[in-house]
């Protein structure tokens, strides 16, 4: 929020609001002239080194000369806020900036001072000089300090040993040692009061251990700290630890020691439960503040509503997400809130209405402390003092800003609540108890299943006996009390809603445990279900949807996130976006080859996800999802070979002249959730290294694809469609897969080539292997042989998979899936020479209509044939949807499919009509 600049007449007034200002200006004649020239500027770390530059040179010691450039600077930021010159970033960033300069001047001159008593400090083990890393915490972490704010710091330093001396006259000290000294004399320089004032309070509470450790800490122990002690309220303080001096590379190797403490490389839904307990102990101390000074009550920091419950909006998601997303690891509170809505992870408008009440409590923090120049975040008691605080805020009275006010807070603990309040359900307090002591006696069986049968449940038995063998399972037994809370809490919540679906309770409730059990030593997993009720209940309905839903899930359980927002869970793939993240991220992870791999997994698994949402919902028909599918893999495919390539050493150039080509149902648009690819591998360049590289690439390609980490598969890859097969090479050049196709290939070949796309890689191979696959097709062939030759390799398939049963089998039997497939295959082979059009991979049902208006097939008979695979392909998808591995029916539900099938096949091969 921009305060209304007041007008001239206004100005005077509204800076004798400042008491501190006006303590200043009366110190010294010269201060009114030099105040209104520098406030003319805004103020930068070059011009505070000017001013204590002229300071110095004026006979002034360091200490003091900084105390009284401390002083010009708030006076200025007072002035310039005041009157409208500066806004909230520009008095947080210019504090914050002189923060750092404050520490570093004084650091730079203690340390020569140390260096010419004790030496230099050097590690032990690497012989480098060791720096002294001071790290700005909290508000100084993330440039957003307020000007009458102490500053939260903690020393470190990289490596143990002692300081190496040059003469004499030097006394060695260990490193510890040595930067304690130091460490003790900088918060002396800083923080002391003298006649000047002070430069910044010092806070050093945030360090290990608190006031009981050590005052510096080598990173050893730091480490050592982290992973035996750290709490988890220390990994919100140390989501904005930023070093403000040493060398470059300490400071990433210390980075790379906080990074795992603070961030995890899952979904940390738990953080909402810590930082929620965190929040409460701090409000009721301030309620207990309050209790004790009611004049005091008001508090803009701590109090409802306050600057900190924004602050711990945005951290939430930061340690949610943080480690999976390095875009959500900035310091700043604003800037993480505008992350979170270009993400779309919190709404805009809400994000902008959050910022803007920031802005204003911010704001009024500022003129709470331009009072005095005290560190309060309070209104304050006495009338005198309230006028000046609504003066400063362009108020004409202490109501119209309390008026303001409140609207603010309450937006703020309107969206506070939204996301910490307590998501237990009080009401079913009792029901929790009573299904606890049932799961624990003797008689839980019998109890259970009264329970069940009047909450609904059909086969209450079953119901039971599953909810009592898991509970006692040693998986179950062996969490936290807290975690086992959640289950229960969990399983009474989703009891109600599974008895509502009818038909599918047992196998719903079964999939629902299996879930459960799998992520119950996940305590985030089980965090984020009781967070966000609603999550929980579109996993039930998917599960008693689909049990291939069902066990994805329950393999993938990350995939939790995805179900927080109902909105992007039903937008249509921006196919653009998708890859500018995907590529962003892959970047991100260059050189790591492992989270790469991970990375690949986790994006391809979220859109899958995404996609089978709406598919389950009834938002997508077959066709389009598997167009969205196949997108999906021409995506990962392209940027896996892109990656990949960038992991062999020998490569030869940048970009490689490299092609992957899709056959089967990822070249014909015609993907499922578990379709494996079948691809071949071209390259055309004539570079001698190119054979061995591109080979490499493929090998490479299909290790990052098929192998199994801790987020599973991409894909299967299926490579038999390669010239001469698995006897072939595993890369061909474009001119030797044009002489194969021309000379050398099956007839069963060019039938699949009927099915072949580009699919990602160079754009000149691309358009290269569109025409030798459109001059292979266009090729006139013998009508009989043709005809011959596709009918016995049909037979063949059909003798491969004989149907035993009294099903049909909606893929292989007479009248289904293939036996459509191979005659649309036979009318491209068969009449392309004569028109062009049948070349265009268009799909099996627009084919056939193409066929039917040129006259080829009876129209009729075309249409109907079109119809029949678009209802089996339907049914095949429900089938494997509830976890069939084979897609067989009652033949009673096709006969009219079949009927129209099989009398097409008969009008083009005659009496080779396949058996029944």
């Amino acid at each position: 929020m921009t305060l209304t600049p007041p007008t001239q007449a206004d100005i005077p007034d509204i800076l004798h609001a400042s008491r501190f200002l006006q303590r200043w200006l009366q110190g010294g004649s010269d201060r009114q002239a030099m105040l209104d020239e520098i406030s003319r500027l805004s103020l930068t770390p070059a011009i505070f080194a000017q001013i204590l530059q002229k300071e110095i040179s004026s006979g002034a010691t360091l200490n003091k000369a900084m105390r009284r450039l401390r002083n010009l600077v708030v006076c200025t930021l007072i002035k310039r806020d005041l009157c409208g010159d500066a806004d909230m970033h520009e008095v947080v960033t210019t504090i914050s900036e002189f923060a750092d300069f404050v520490v570093q001047q004084h650091l730079a001159a203690l340390s020569a001072e140390m260096q010419s008593l004790y030496g230099t400090p050097t590690g032990e083990d690497s012989g480098r000089v060791q720096e002294m890393i001071v790290l700005g915490m909290g508000k100084l972490g993330g440039y957003e300090l307020n000007v009458s704010s102490d500053i939260d710091l903690i020393f470190c330093y990289a490596e143990d040993g002692d300081t190496v001396t040059s003469d004499s006259t030097q006394r060695s000290l260990s490193n510890h040692e040595y930067f304690t000294r130091l460490g003790k004399k900088l918060i002396a320089a800083i923080s002391e009061v003298t006649e000047d004032g002070f430069s910044f309070r010092v806070d050093m509470a945030l360090r290990p251990n608190g006031a009981s450790g050590p005052l510096v800490a080598s990173f050893g122990m730091v480490e050592e700290y982290f992973l035996i002690q750290g709490r988890e309220w220390e990994r919100y303080a140390w989501v904005k630890a930023r070093a403000m001096t040493g060398h470059a590379d300490d400071i990433a190797t210390l980075e790379k020691i906080i990074r795992p403490f603070v961030y995890r490389r899952y979904l940390d839904y738990g953080s909402i439960d810590s930082l929620r307990s965190m929040h409460a102990q701090i409000r009721a101390e301030v309620v207990r503040q309050e209790s004790k000074h009611p004049e005091r009550s008001n508090n803009v920091k701590l109090g409802r509503g306050g600057i900190r419950e924004v602050e711990f909006l945005a951290q939430v998601f930061q340690l949610i997400r943080g480690g999976r997303d390095t875009s959500l690891r900035d310091r700043s509170t604003r800037n993480t809130l505008l992350t979170l809505a270009e993400k779309g992870i919190l709404d805009t408008r809400m994000v902008q209405q959050l910022i803007t009440s920031y802005t204003f409590l911010r704001n009024l923090e500022h003129r709470l402390q331009y009072l005095d120049d005290a560190q309060t975040h309070t209104f304050p008691a006495q009338t005198e003092d309230q006028l000046r605080i609504a003066q400063m805020m362009r108020c004409q009275s202490v109501e119209e800003l309390l008026a303001q006010l409140q609207p603010h807070r309450a937006f703020v603990a309107e969206q506070f609540d939204a996301i910490f309040k307590d998501k237990a359900d009080n009401s079913t307090e009792a029901a929790q108890y009573l299904l606890t002591a049932n799961l624990g006696s003797s008689e839980s069986e019998e109890l259970l299943t009264s329970q069940l049968s009047n909450a609904g449940f059909h086969e209450a038995g079953d119901v039971a006996r599953r909810l009592i063998a898991s509970w006692q399972s040693g998986k179950i037994q062996s969490l936290s009390e807290s975690s086992r809370n959640k289950m229960i809490a969990l399983i009474n919540n989703a009891l109600p809603q599974i008895a509502r679906q009818e038909e599918m309770q047992l196998a719903c409730w079964n999939r629902l445990l299996d879930f459960l059990e799998t992520i119950a030593r996940r305590s985030a997993y089980l965090s984020l279900l009781t967070e966000y009720p609603h999550a929980l209940a579109r996993v039930i309905r998917m599960m008693a949807a689909s049990d291939w839903a069902a066990k994805f899930l329950t393999r993938h359980p990350i995939l939790l996130d995805e179900l927080l927002d109902e909105s992007s869970l039903h937008q249509r793939p921006d196919w653009g976006s998708f890859e500018q993240d995907l590529q962003r991220q892959l970047s991100q992870h260059q050189g790591d080859t492992e989270r790469q791999m991970e990375t690949l997994r986790e994006l391809h698994h979220a859109m899958q996800f995404r996609l089978l949402a709406q598919d389950l919902e009834g938002q997508l028909s077959v066709e389009h999802l598997a167009d969205e599918l196949s997108k999906l893999a021409d995506l990962i495919v392209a940027a896996t070979i892109q990656a990949a390539w960038e992991t062999i050493a020998s490569r030869h150039r940048e970009v490689p002249r490299f092609a992957v080509i899709a056959y089967g149902k990822l070249g014909g648009k015609e993907l499922s959730y578990a379709s494996d690819l079948d691809v071949i591998f071209l390259y055309d360049d004539d570079d001698q290294e190119a054979p061995g590289n591109y080979a490499k690439l493929a090998q490479r390609f299909i290790t990052w694809m098929t192998s199994h980490t801790p987020a599973g598969i991409l894909f299967d890859i299926d490579i038999a469609l390669r010239p001469d097969g698995a006897s072939g090479l595993l890369v061909s050049s474009l001119a030797s897969f044009a002489r194969y196709q021309e000379q050398s290939a099956w007839l069963w070949e060019h039938q699949a080539l009927t099915r072949a796309r580009f699919c990602a890689g160079d754009s000149a191979i691309a358009q290269e292997f569109e025409r030798i696959r459109d001059q292979v097709l266009r090729q006139t062939r013998d009508a009989a042989a043709l005809s011959e030759e596709v009918v016995s390799m049909r037979k063949k398939m059909r003798d491969a998979n004989i149907n035993r049963s009294e099903l049909f089998d909606l893929k292989h039997d007479a009248g289904g899936m293939i036996d459509i497939e191979f005659m649309v295959q036979y009318l491209v082979l068969r009449y392309a020479h004569q028109y062009p059009q049948l070349t265009a991979n268009i799909g099996n049902i627009a084919l056939l209509k193409l066929c039917g208006e040129l006259g080829l097939i009876d129209a009729d008979l075309a249409g109907q044939t079109a119809k029949a695979y678009r209802w089996l392909r339907k049914l095949q998808h429900g089938i494997r949807l509830q976890g069939e591995d084979r897609a067989r029916i009652a033949i009673s539900k096709v006969t009219q499919e079949v009927a129209a099938t099989r009398q097409l096949w008969a009008s083009l091969f005659g009496d080779d009509i396949p058996p029944a």
